[in-house]
């Protein structure tokens, strides 16, 4: 096993979402172990009352972990990824349709500054505005991939798993 990787659903969606699986499935291809919790439950209570119940959902996966984990996640996914980032040590941050803020919740977007990171993002996110999150990495030098597509990505799957690919490569 090369490493661990935790995948985190965007709301309204579960651990089986299109991007979370073959994400995972892929990851698993290149010898990683690949995590996907559950955070139905927590999402139940709205977007910004998810967020604390996901952050301690994803805190208590990291430390289940032998080695800080590549962290993974989409749109809720990516922000709470970002947060547990400033909370536990994690080896990478692969993020994608990422929001700079949840309407309701105190926190902006945070993340730590020892962990490579990368962003991909829509041209067409309609969900979460292109322009917060080129603020956001262009402020701290982080890595932003922008693509000809909207807040799911479902037109750039290959590019995704492709990205991803390149990215553990360099974390291994």
């Amino acid at each position: 096993m090369r490493g661990q990787i935790i995948l985190s659903h965007g709301a309204d969606t579960g651990p089986d979402a299109t991007k979370v699986s073959l994400l995972a499935e892929h990851a698993e291809t290149l010898g990683w172990r690949a995590i996907r919790p559950d955070y139905r439950r927590e999402d139940a209570l709205g977007l910004a009352a998810a967020v604390p119940g996901r952050l301690e959902k994803l805190c208590a996966t990291i430390d289940a972990c032998a080695e800080p984990p590549v962290l993974a996640g989409s749109s809720l996914g990516a922000f709470v990824s970002a947060l547990a980032s400033c909370r536990r040590k994690v080896a990478g941050l692969f993020l994608l349709a990422t929001p700079t803020a949840i309407p309701g919740y105190a926190q902006p977007l945070d993340l730590a500054t020892d962990a490579p990171s990368l962003f991909i993002h829509g041209w067409r996110d309609a969900i979460c505005p292109l322009e917060a999150l080129l603020g956001f990495a262009g402020n701290r030098r982080l890595p932003l991939l922008i693509l000809d597509d909207d807040h799911r990505l479902g037109a750039s799957l290959p590019t995704l798993a492709a990205q991803l690919q390149l990215f553990l490569d360099t974390r291994a």
